[in-house]
């Protein structure tokens, strides 16, 4: 029926038919207000849920990194006690508690001035993670710009392999990384973990996928203005993959700082270990201390994240094409 002849329609019914008509199409329009609230209020609740599931442990962790050896004795009793061998159980019952009754940064005190081995094997994770983050995101800009503008029949080849060894898990690749530093004599130094953290392919893949998508028009006519490809390069393509890039920084950052298996393979010296192989040496001793360092340990994440929270989004949000 046609908007001309609905009109019509209305026209030839009686007051109490339009009123009546009226009062059904308010009452659809509330049911489906009703409706829309409660779809949102379950889908609120639900993520309320997940949101506090998931972030439970991490504020138990920080707001018990502030409690007295009394009181987290009081509370946890010997939750890594020892009882046969080198086996932990869990030897007292446990109650949970968020608020501390007494601050108390002995904890900290403890962790940052009276053994320094914690704030050494912070330093050790900082001096591994930081050249990795810089140099890989140097190396994959210029192999990603390569791989956006190169018209080689080896391109679709070489990009290929970049994506098989992306897809490979860290520890299939980890017996011959392992193989090549023993034939480099870099065993046992950062570079083992250094270098194949630098040419590592995510980065790559995410800012090659990024690149492509970049206009032509936009850089055939800088190079009609006269630009070099290294203008277009760090004049062009840098800036307009700035959200990308910081993106892909915060994901790497925190790939790397939570790393496990590649210290524990490359190097014999413990002095060398960063923080997140050190955390298991703590919990199996002083539970309040390991709730400090674990807080101590999330910081500089916590930081990056907050800090780089926004190009995140617009990173994310921006992987489907450029912004005008």
């Amino acid at each position: 029926m046609t908007q001309y002849e609905h009109n019509v329609d209305d026209l030839i019914k009686t007051p109490e038919e339009l009123l009546e008509q009226r009062k059904r199409n308010r009452a659809i329009h509330r049911r489906k207000r009703v409706n829309h609230g409660i779809y949102c209020a379950v889908a609120c609740t639900f993520l309320f849920i997940v949101s506090v599931i998931f972030l439970f442990p991490i504020v138990l962790t920080i707001t018990n990194s502030f409690m007295s050896q009394t009181e987290i004795a009081a509370h946890y009793g010997k939750v890594f006690s020892s009882l046969t061998g080198s086996r932990t159980y869990i030897a007292d019952k446990v109650t949970l508690k968020l608020i501390p009754g007494m601050v108390s940064f002995s904890q900290y005190s403890t962790a940052l001035i009276k053994s320094p081995d914690y704030l050494l094997k912070f330093w050790n994770s900082v001096i591994l993670v930081v050249p990795i983050m810089v140099f890989q995101i140097m190396v994959a800009l210029a192999a990603s710009y390569a791989f956006a503008r190169c018209d080689s029949k080896f391109r679709s080849l070489v990009f290929f392999l970049y994506i098989i060894l992306m897809l490979m898990p860290y520890q299939v690749t980890l017996v011959p990384n392992y193989l090549v530093a023993n034939w480099l004599k870099i065993i046992n130094t950062r570079w083992s973990i250094i270098l194949p953290g630098i040419f590592s392919p995510y980065a790559v893949f995410i800012l090659t996928k990024f690149m492509k998508r970049i206009p032509k028009p936009i850089l055939e006519a800088a190079k009609l203005d006269g630009c070099g490809e290294w203008q277009i390069f760090t004049k062009i393509c840098i800036p307009l993959c700035r959200s990308v890039i910081w993106s892909v920084a915060v994901l790497v950052f925190i790939d790397y700082w939570n790393m496990v298996e590649q210290p524990l393979i490359m190097f014999n010296d413990q002095e060398m270990y960063p923080l997140s192989v050190f955390l298991s040496k703590i919990n199996s001793g002083d539970v309040g201390l390991a709730f400090a360092v674990a807080t101590f340990y999330m910081v500089p994440t916590l930081l990056v994240f907050l800090y780089s929270e926004d190009y995140l989004i617009e990173g994310i949000s921006y992987s489907g094409g450029i912004k005008g």
